[in-house]
């Protein structure tokens, strides 16, 4: 404990200093475990409980035991185990982290998934055999409100107790068996930012079992390229703008950074005489790559993925007026990569079929989620399964750009036609802990 007390002083040490350049020094290593801590690592214990005081443990009511085997290998010999998901936070000022977990058992089977801050996937479903380890690394973004001393992002209430806004890096280990042996975070200062600006659609969501394909591509990339998603619920390129959300993601961009824009589903709702798809939006999309472009970013235009807006012919009507098509010609007039999500999510749709495609969005009968009494039928809202499918759609897009990105995608990246979608019956997802029936904002 005195050494988690060491690391708490550090972090907050660390903290007082948030404003200024992310320090490149700091470094946390976590023996987890009840056995012998060893050599260069802190020690980890069951009963470290996250506080401020604290600056890291187990955190919002999730227990773990521990378990120690033995042997000559300190770090892998013992470990904390759970087989219900738990959550383990670490103060951390704003910045991109290398963040490495070594997970397994000496005697024993493990499986772990691993999800950072708003549940944004890193590892899917990782098994390890009794004596066999495991140690990955994923580079992962902490984001702050702060802008500048006096000026911050305006987040909406429902943003105000999400994990990505708060001053600490949450990670949640979800699996049948988890076996955590150790953690490493390190600040990773010279990652490629890909800065995501949006709606509901590309969100991190909190909340089970809301899901969206910004939450999901952090899954594809190896070390050395973090996800900054500062989408949110309900906004358009001009509330993107008012909340000083731009604001926020210039200021922390650097040349070589990406930022991808994906609006158009709130942006149809507005209709001041200066709005429309040619008007106002074509307007702002231009903005924000101009303003990406002096940074020294390289903007990546998305068009808006389709609503499940199916016809009585079995085809995808569109419902998004002229949004596509005027993002499109931006794209083409400034010479912008463009990803067309809008027509990869119309023939995914359409693979999939009217009645099956429900199963990618948020669609539940009264009391089967929740608790809740009315049924969820939702066509712009995607659960997990729909949102790793789209994540996977941007991955194409990325790969038929020939973005600089390529050459960080994992290994084990498959190449995805949205046409023979993935079968659900392969899909694997683990609920979090955190769950709500409250639709997001925006449609």
């Amino acid at each position: 404990m005195k050494n988690l007390l060491f690391a708490a002083a550090w972090a907050g040490s660390l903290l007082s200093t948030a404003a200024a350049a992310q320090p490149t020094k700091a470094a946390f290593k976590f023996d987890f475990g009840p056995g012998k801590a060893s050599p260069g690592y802190q020690q980890v214990l069951p009963t470290a409980v996250y506080s401020p005081t604290t600056g890291c443990g187990f955190d919002f009511g999730t227990t773990v035991s521990g378990a120690d085997r033995g042997g000559k290998d300190a770090l892998k010999g013992d470990f904390v185990t759970s087989d219900k998901p738990f959550y383990f936070s670490v103060d951390l000022p704003e910045g991109n982290y290398n963040v490495t977990v070594t997970l397994g058992d000496a005697q024993g089977a493990s499986s772990t998934s691993l999800r950072a801050e708003s549940r944004r996937l890193l590892l899917q479903k990782a098994e390890t055999t009794p004596g066999k380890f495991i140690t990955q690394t994923f580079t992962v973004n902490i984001k702050s409100r702060q802008i500048t001393p006096t000026t911050t992002v305006q987040l909406k209430p429902r943003e105000l107790n999400k994990l990505d806004w708060d001053n600490k890096l949450t990670l949640e280990f979800n699996g049948v068996h988890t076996c955590l042996n150790a953690l490493e975070i390190t600040p990773a200062p010279t990652a490629v930012t890909v800065f995501l600006a949006g709606n509901s659609t590309v969100v991190n969501q909190d909340d089970e079992p809301w899901a969206a394909w910004g939450q999901m591509i952090p899954r594809f990339f190896k070390p050395g390229v973090a996800i900054a998603n500062h989408a949110e619920s309900g906004l358009s390129l001009g509330s993107f703008l008012g909340s000083k959300r731009l604001d926020k993601v210039l200021s922390v961009m650097k040349p070589g950074d990406y930022l991808f824009i994906e609006f158009g589903h709130n942006d149809q709702k507005e209709k001041g005489p200066n709005d429309g798809a040619y008007n106002s939006y074509t307007e702002r999309l231009r903005h924000f790559v101009s303003e990406a472009r002096k940074k020294g970013g390289l903007p990546v235009i998305v068009t808006s993925t389709s609503r499940r807006s199916f016809g009585p012919d079995g085809k995808i009507v569109n419902s998004l007026s002229d949004y596509p098509a005027a993002a499109r010609a931006v794209a083409q007039q400034d010479n912008v990569p463009l990803i067309d999500l809008n027509a990869m999510t119309v023939k995914l749709y359409e693979a999939i079929g009217p009645e099956e495609s429900k199963k990618a969005f948020v669609h539940y009968p009264a009391n089967t989620y929740a608790g809740q009494t009315q049924a969820l039928a939702d066509d712009t809202h995607f659960n997990p399964y729909g949102a790793f499918e789209i994540a996977k759609c941007i991955v194409e897009g990325i790969k038929a750009n020939k973005l600089g990105l390529v050459k960080f995608l994992r290994n084990d990246t498959p190449a995805f036609d949205p046409t023979h979608p993935d079968a659900l019956a392969s899909w694997s997802w683990l609920d979090s802990p955190r769950s709500t029936v409250v639709k997001p904002d925006g449609n």
